[in-house]
């Protein structure tokens, strides 16, 4: 499995590369909180037909032992999909770095903020 770090996919988001980020947990944990920028699929065939097996895709879910990410890792490789890396830390090794998150939760959160 090809692992790719925070540091390492930040770097790749923050200069713009083409790569596509894919959440792999279900529609209302992406609404509530997910990395800027990431795209999200209700199934793997949809993420089969939605994205091209020459794309760079990087996959991931809540936290390293989250097994969504893993499972999505190795169905994307059995389709052909060539270029696949597994972001292991997932939401929480990017909250824990202070990174942009995007969602429902996170906006909530930013308005009691600015309310205190």
């Amino acid at each position: 499995m090809n692992i790719i770090s925070r540091e390492a996919l930040k770097k790749k988001l923050d200069c713009g590369d083409d790569l596509k980020l894919v959440m792999a947990l279900d529609r209302r944990a992406y609404e509530k909180m997910h990395i800027p920028g990431s795209l999200h699929f209700a199934n793997i065939m949809e993420t089969v037909k939605s994205l091209h097996p020459e794309d760079e895709v990087v996959v991931y879910c809540s936290n390293p032992k989250c097994p969504v990410s893993i499972h999505a890792y190795y169905a994307l490789v059995r389709y052909g999909f060539r270029h696949v890396s597994r972001f292991a830390g997932g939401l929480d090794e990017w909250l824990e770095a202070g990174y942009p998150l995007e969602g429902s939760m996170i906006q909530q959160t930013e308005t009691v903020n600015n309310m205190e």
